[in-house]
Parts: structure tokens; sequence; C-alpha cells
């Protein structure tokens, strides 16, 4: 099968490459999906899982993404709750192959129906951004009606999908990044916009959850701006500086077939938006993978058209 996959670690997404490899097999409880659209993150090509099984055994070449969204083409030893032919999308396991290729083995639980309403496209959109922005609020984040959100990188992929679901929770949005990003901000749903690049981020106040995808010194300053018996939740690695008077919370996202239904459903009826900025097919990949000017939005890989 074709795919596209990393052999050096030190070469970052340059080092991708469309090679040839072995179809996959499945394992117990395992599927084949034949892949229409899968996703793609910039950074997990610096993450150990990418390079490494959970046995610590060196697995390059790597095929990267792993984001989905295909048709089972067929069933592992014992594989029950999914059908070949049926339509899924899902999160693959960070430890094994990804999804930028024309087949994937996947564990059976970390996959979804995906309705045939739903784009293959947008599918393999929603499992990272989805899931880590649902995960965030509703699991760590206790996120309730009436309180207030600061959304660090409010018009990522990620931050979208936060500011939207803090939203339709009925919370109040303050979305924050840089400059250029404030009308995506504002058009996905933050009621204000903090610009990092020229303003204060103690103009902001004090707020009941800080939801953070960027890390660094703004994870650090923005842990003080949670108000007392508040949260701070991220997906950008370890809480150095902590609430003082409250709870910081760093997750891994996790895929869950309930969580996924209910993200796609909510898509569905017209309550989420997908933010997708770069579509390509598998042959143009690697330049996908490398663009020249900053992506506003999530990149797709369609695997077949």
């Amino acid at each position: 099968m074709k795919a596209i996959a990393v052999t050096d670690a030190s070469a970052g997404t340059a080092g991708a490459r469309l090679v040839e490899l072995a179809d996959p097999q499945p394992a117990i409880n395992d599927v084949i999906v034949e892949v229409h659209a899968a996703g793609f993150v910039p950074t997990e090509v610096g993450w150990p899982s990418t390079w490494t099984d959970r046995a610590g055994h060196d697995r390059a070449p790597s095929i990267v993404g792993h984001e989905l969204a295909g048709v089972v083409s067929a069933l592992g030893y014992g594989t029950t709750g999914l059908s070949v032919g049926q339509r899924v999308f899902g999160l693959s396991d960070w430890h094994r192959d990804g999804t930028l290729a024309e087949y994937v083995a996947i564990e059976s639980r970390n996959l979804a129906p995906l309705p045939g309403d739903v784009d293959f496209t947008v599918g393999a959109s929603l499992p990272i951004s989805g899931l880590t922005a649902w995960q965030g609020h509703f699991v760590h984040g206790r996120l309730q009606a009436g309180q207030s959100v600061l959304a660090n990188g409010a018009a990522g992929a990620v931050g979208t999908m936060v500011t939207q679901l803090a939203r339709l929770a009925g919370a109040h949005v303050i979305g924050a990044g840089r400059a250029a990003d404030r009308q995506k901000a504002l058009e996905f749903g933050s009621h204000e916009f903090i610009d990092l690049d020229n303003d204060s981020l103690d103009d902001v106040g004090v707020v009941d959850l800080v939801f953070d995808v960027i890390g660094g010194d703004i994870l650090t300053r923005s842990a003080r701006l949670v108000r007392a018996g508040g949260t701070l939740v991220t997906a950008s690695g370890p809480v150095e500086s902590r609430p003082e008077n409250g709870m910081s919370v760093d997750f891994v996202v996790e895929s869950d077939r309930a969580q996924l239904g209910e993200i796609v459903q909510r898509v569905r009826d017209g309550r989420l938006r997908t933010n997708i900025g770069t579509i390509a097919s598998l042959e143009d990949a690697v330049a996908a993978l490398n663009p020249t000017e900053r992506s506003k939005g999530k990149t797709v890989i369609r695997v077949r058209p």
C-alpha cells in the first residue's frame, strides 16, 4: 500500500516520504480500515510514540497521522461492534502506525460510526480537535453554564472547537491568539478576543476555566487568571505554574466512541463547524505537511478521491 512515512526524527516533517509498505494485518480486536481521509498534527513527528512502540522498540519507518475516516474492510479475531463495509471515523493509538496510508489496522474501540451525510474529509478533521475540546471542558474542566472560559489559541483547529463547545455549554468565551487570528476567533464564537501580541493577559481578569493549547509562557501567565476553585486545563504539556487556589490538569486526549458520537451529531445538526485549513491528496501530502505559510486550520489528506 501507499503511505506517508518518516524515518529520521531530526528531519521533522521535511523527512516525510510517500512510500510503498506492506498492507497491515489485524490483531485481536482490530479492524482494517480502508482510509478515505486522514488528519495530521504538525508536532507529532517530535512525539516519542512516533518512533517507538509501547515496549520501547524502534518502529521506523513510522506512518504518520492519527485521525481517520474510512470504511471497515476486514475484522480481526474477536472483533465486535463494527462490521465490514461500515463507515467509521476515529483516533488511532499513538504507538502504532498511523493513518496517512491506504489502509490502517486499528482497535475497534477507537472508532465510531460515521453517518452517511458526513463527508470523510469532515470526519477525519474531528477526532483530535473534537475530543480534546470535549475532554478538556467536560471531563477535566467540569465546565458549567454561566462560567467564563479563556481559550488560548482560539483560532486553531483545536481552539475553534474549544470555543464552540464552551459557547454551546452556556459559557462566556474569551479567545486569545495572534492579532491576525481575531476575526476567525470571533467567527467561531468567542465573545471577546485578547491579542497576545499587543494586549495584556491581565486585562482578562479572572475566569472559571483556562483552556490552553499554546503552552510555554502563555500557559504560565494564564495560571494566575484562574479564580478560586477554578481550573486550568492544557493539552500542550506539563503545567509548571499552577493556579494559586484552583486546580490544573494536563492531559493526553483519548479516543472515546460515545464522545465521538456526540461530536459528530453536533456537526450534523449545524451546532459545530470544522476548521479545515488544507486539503491535499496522498500524492501531495509531503508538500502539505511542509507548508510555506502557517496553517490556519486542520490539515486533512484525502487518501482516496
